[in-house]
């Protein structure tokens, strides 16, 4: 058995989504604790780690599209999780080298290992900021982003499979509508979340298996995930299931993976 060695500041005892997810992913950045809790997921969805692996998928054509045929520059991409290759600016970087990202996740792990892998190209830059969902307005004007990102040009805001760490008390569209309201016109937004009607008592045994174990997971519907794009253009096709948004090959069943996706643009 491997000895886990935690970095200062990390609870191992309590699971942790980007831990988790890396677990899924066949990372080793990971406790007891994530590994249970993604078992448990498991349990309510055996296919959840093919599911983890088309969300990472989809970010990679999300970044493509954007860099390749909108002509984005620059990222602010929340819940980074742990640096899994290729990462975002890897993945941009490869088309238009000047591109410009700040990461911001809430694990200490993440911090240890952005700092140390997502290393940028010379004409370009990457940054990472500790800080969390919960306070835009830190993330907002965080010195690493304020010197990274020119917030008077179009910004790509990455929302990747982190929406669902909010509880509905808590408010995640205002939350995010902060961010949103920050960035100029040809901004855009990009969404990944577990949806609710895909199979409704698989969803509800994982939003239960996170509560129990000190983590919040709320999946939701279509409509609410819709929420999150108010006011700006969503994209062709529109918010629909990750493997179904724009695949480079055919999919025969775009709803086997149990997330919504979309992305829109600010007029």
């Amino acid at each position: 058995m491997r000895e886990e060695v935690a970095p200062p500041g990390v609870d191992t005892s309590v699971a942790h989504s980007a831990r988790m997810y890396d677990w899924w992913l066949g990372g080793k950045d990971n406790f007891a604790a994530d590994r249970a809790m993604g078992e448990a997921f498991i349990q309510a969805i055996p296919t959840i780690k093919t599911m983890a692996k088309e969300n990472r998928r989809f970010l990679g054509r999300a970044v493509r599209h954007l860099v390749a045929e909108a002509g984005i520059r620059q990222f602010l991409d929340i819940g980074t999780g742990i640096p899994t290759r290729p990462n975002l600016h890897e993945e941009a970087q490869e088309i238009a080298p000047e591109t410009r990202v700040v990461y911001v996740d809430n694990d200490p792990i993440v911090l240890v290992h952005a700092r140390a892998l997502m290393i940028s190209s010379e004409q370009g830059r990457s940054e990472y900021i500790h800080a969390d969902l919960r306070d835009p307005a830190r993330i907002l004007n965080d010195p690493a982003l304020l010197a990274t990102l020119d917030l008077n040009q179009p910004v790509a805001l990455m929302m990747i499979a982190v929406l669902m760490l909010l509880k509905t008390e808590e408010d995640p569209w205002a939350h995010t509508r902060a961010l949103m309201d920050a960035l100029p016109s040809g901004s855009y937004l990009v969404v990944t979340h577990p949806g609710r009607e895909f199979d409704e008592e698989a969803m509800e045994m994982i939003r239960s298996s996170a509560e129990r174990g000190g983590m919040t997971v709320i999946p939701r519907t279509k409509a609410e995930v819709e929420r999150f794009f108010d006011g700006w253009e969503l994209i062709e096709p529109g918010v629909v299931p990750v493997m179904g948004w724009r695949p480079e090959e055919q999919v025969e069943d775009p709803a086997a993976a149990f997330y919504w996706a979309g992305v829109a643009r600010k007029r």
